[in-house]
């Protein structure tokens, strides 16, 4: 699995349980070196959680390959080595264990490195970090899922498939979401072992497919002297076979991102013919269509009219709306260095839906991508009002997926913290309603 730039990893950081008892908690820390070393070399760690825990170097029991030593059992190991591709697991002995939340973990840890003359040893490393524990307790009644979108530009490039699903398991999910043509290796047509991989790592971390995201790219031809409009019968064919790909891949839902004539996201007026082409499909293969409501698009628009107009017309089970957290946005997404005002779409200032409208569309919502951009070190959302909009879909009676949808700054590794803080939050949410 790969690994996090940081000392110490986001992670398998949670509480530890002997039997009814919360003993303590762990958390992961990756090899500082340029090389793995043996494990006796290891001088201990230090480790300060805010002012609830400082314990000395002693202290923290370590464990390899699910092995667990005192730090003086370590010296006198011969075979157990510290890889540079794992992370040692660390844990602390704290009786109850740390309240849920987001905690500021301070380590100084400790190695001796037989190169480096002794006057010079041992080598230590002084890193902080705000770290949020694994989230505990059903959290409601909700189920709780994870986009991999929300590690969009970390997928390909520091994360893969499996270390993606591992995040996603870590705070305790079972859903998981993917974009057809972001996720799937040689889409459309992807291979064989690709597709038992998968299903195995769906197997391995516990997790079941939710959402798959699909496109009717309706400009498909719209440049060059021959450009033309996407005909109805194509873009059912784009639909349908996204369809039967994401049944193969155990998918029950499916998010067509239909493309827009308008700034209000109307989408192109084939989309209806489209859909219709594809319901018998959808009803065989037992999945749902279900395009978004998505920001800048209210749920009091025309275009939710047509959806719910739709479902009734035909009376279809096989067609429902996806809900986009991000409509409930009342503050505004911080300008980026050298943005200036206006020269972004206003809707990243929030449309400020009120959560109240659910009750409108609640038995037509099959779907929710839980949207956000920013949530700090002391749980609070920068954007989204989580508690109104919880309750809203409590009150409606809606007991489906919650499925983390990370759209904030980019940098490497950062969205896999905000999914913790946004699971941690959602769910204390949750339970207390």
């Amino acid at each position: 699995m790969l690994l996090e730039r940081d000392l110490i990893q986001s992670t398998g950081f949670r509480n530890v349980r002997e039997g009814d008892r919360v003993t303590g908690f762990q958390f992961c820390v990756r090899m500082p070196s340029y090389r793995g070393m043996a494990a006796s070399l290891i001088d201990g760690i230090a480790v300060r959680v805010g002012d609830l825990v400082d314990v000395g170097p002693e202290v923290p029991r370590w464990t390899f390959g699910g092995r667990t030593y005192t730090l003086a059992e370590l010296w006198d190991v011969d075979g157990v080595r510290w890889p540079l591709e794992e992370a040692a697991v660390v844990t602390v002995p704290f009786d109850g264990g740390l309240p849920q939340g987001t905690h500021e973990v301070s380590i100084e840890l400790r190695l001796r490195m037989s190169y480096i003359p002794e006057e010079h040893q041992p080598s230590t490393y002084r890193v902080s970090r705000h770290i949020t524990l694994t989230p505990e307790g059903d959290g409601g009644a909700f189920q709780y899922g994870v986009s991999l979108y929300s590690y969009m530009t970390d997928y390909g490039t520091v994360l893969d498939l499996d270390t993606a699903l591992a995040h996603v398991a870590d705070v305790g999910a079972t859903g998981v979401e993917i974009l057809g043509e972001g996720h799937i290796e040689r889409y459309p047509e992807p291979t064989t072992e690709w597709i038992d991989r998968w299903f195995a790592l769906l197997d391995q971390y516990g997790l079941e497919p939710t959402n798959y995201g699909s496109w009717i790219d309706t400009r498909l031809h719209s440049s060059g002297p021959n450009a033309r409009r996407l005909t109805a019968e194509e873009g059912a064919g784009m639909l349908q076979r996204d369809l039967r790909l994401a049944k193969r891949l155990g998918f029950r839902f499916v998010r067509p991102k239909i493309g827009v004539v308008s700034s209000d996201l109307v989408p192109d007026p084939i989309w209806t013919e489209s859909v219709e082409r594809s319901l018998d499909l959808a009803a065989e293969l037992d999945v749902v269509i279900c395009p978004e409501i998505h920001s800048p698009t209210p749920i009091k628009h025309p275009v939710v009219d047509d959806y719910i107009d739709l479902i009734e017309r035909t009376g279809t089970k096989h067609f429902g709306l996806l809900l986009d957290t991000g409509i409930f946005q009342d503050r505004p997404i911080p300008l980026r260095p050298g943005e200036l005002p206006g020269q972004r779409p206003a809707f990243l200032d929030g449309i400020g839906v009120d959560p109240a409208d659910i009750a409108d569309i609640a038995k037509y919502v099959v779907f929710i991508q839980a949207k956000f951009h920013d949530i700090d070190e002391h749980q609070e959302d920068q954007q989204i009002p989580w508690e109104p909009v919880l309750r809203a879909l409590t009150d409606a009676g809606y007991t489906g997926y919650l499925s983390s949808e990370y759209e904030g700054e980019r940098e490497p590794w950062r969205a896999i913290e905000q999914v913790r803080r946004q699971h941690s939050l959602i769910r204390r949410i949750a339970a207390g309603l």
